[in-house]
This record gives C-alpha cells, sequence and structure tokens, in this order.
C-alpha cells in the first residue's frame, strides 16, 4: 500500500459503496478475528510461540478494530477520523508490546513447537486472507476504511512470517525465528499506525470541527 494515504478522495458516509455489504463484511470480519483470537492465545500460551501470541493479541485488537468501525460507519467523517486516530494509538501501541515481549524472551523463552506454530498458523492465514479478499474492494475509502484493510494486510502478511518462523525453529532447534518473526509483526504494526494517524489527521485538519 502507498505510504501516501491522504491523497486519495474521501468519500462521505453516504458515499461509501455498496454499505450494507461493507456492514456484513465487517460483522463477519469481527467474529472470524475473535474465534482466531481465542485458538492462538491458547496455543500460543501452551506452545511457548511469542509470534503466536502476538498474533492473538492482534487478532483481538482488530476484533475490536472492526466493532468501532461499526459503530462509526455512518457517522460523521469528523468523528470517524476521530475513531481512527484511537485505531492508530492500538496499532503503535501493540508494535510497541510486541517488541517488548520479544526482548523479554531473549532471556526468559524457551524453544516452542514448530508443528503447532505452522498448523495454527495455516489456519490464522486462510482466515485472514478470506477477509482480506472480502474488504479489498473498501481499501480506499477514509482514514477509518484504509485501517480496517491495514489490519487484514497486515495479518495475512504475518500469518505467512510465521509459518516460516515455524520452519525455522524446526530447521535451528532455537526460538530465534520466532522472536524474529515477533519483532517483524511490530514493524508491520507501527507502519500502519503511522499510516493511519497521519491521514486520520489529515481529514480532522482539512474539515470543520463540528
Amino acid at each position: 500500500m502507498s505510504a501516501h494515504c491522504c491523497e486519495h478522495d474521501t468519500p462521505a458516509p453516504a458515499q461509501i459503496s455498496n454499505l450494507p455489504r461493507y456492514r456484513r463484511v465487517l460483522w463477519i470480519a469481527l467474529l472470524v478475528n475473535a474465534a482466531m483470537f481465542a485458538v492462538e492465545i491458547v496455543a500460543g500460551v501452551a506452545f511457548g510461540s511469542v509470534s503466536l501470541l502476538a498474533d492473538a493479541i492482534d487478532f483481538a485488537g482488530d476484533a475490536l478494530n472492526y466493532g468501532v468501525s461499526l459503530a462509526v460507519l455512518t457517522a460523521a467523517l469528523v468523528w470517524r477520523a476521530r475513531m481512527a486516530l484511537l485505531k492508530a494509538v492500538s496499532m503503535l501501541g501493540f508494535g510497541l508490546f510486541v517488541l517488548l515481549r520479544a526482548a523479554w524472551s531473549v532471556w526468559g523463552g524457551g524453544v516452542p513447537d514448530p508443528a503447532t506454530m505452522g498448523l495454527v498458523a495455516m489456519l490464522a492465514l486462510a482466515s485472514n486472507v478470506s477477509v482480506a479478499w472480502m474488504l479489498y474492494a473498501f481499501r480506499e475509502g477514509d482514514a477509518n476504511m484504509r485501517s480496517v484493510w491495514l489490519c487484514s494486510r497486515n495479518d495475512a502478511i504475518g500469518n505467512l512470517a510465521v509459518m516460516a518462523a515455524a520452519l525455522g525453529v524446526f530447521g535451528t532447534g532455537t526460538a530465534w525465528p520466532d522472536l524474529g518473526v515477533a519483532a517483524l509483526m511490530a514493524a508491520l504494526a507501527l507502519q500502519g499506525g503511522l499510516q493511519v494517524w497521519r491521514q486520520a489527521h489529515e481529514e480532522l485538519r482539512v474539515r470543520p470541527q463540528p
């Protein structure tokens, strides 16, 4: 995705293409992400994978993201931009948390189970690709819509990275591939959060305040 996200025209709520379909897609995305959070948090804790724990927290954040998007879907642009700022903060906070968790695991963590990592990552990838495919048509809207698309895109990339980490853990017998992927996921969250923050600020700057 282009870093120059503020260059796109921003539709008013009534101009969102196929609003009923977009609402249905958000509901599906919310339920899928909530279910995958439960699966990954259990697997991450039980089998000692930092990247699975990171992905689980990401799924939880995305479920909240979709819920907030549903709540402000037909609100005025200024309120949607303000909610996008809050979501940007959550993305940035997630990235910082994962970096700290990975750093702690360098000293206190063990070697995760690569087979479990791979299987759960495949399930997560199937879920995220399905959601991203449904959201693809709505990726060029305002900051709120863009944050939804960015979350789904980043999740699919993260799942592929977790699968690669599982192979790395299997091949090396160390936790370093798992920790490296956790750091990569943190970087994606930080990048996406900054993009959404910049576009939301631009929308608040150019639109009259209520």
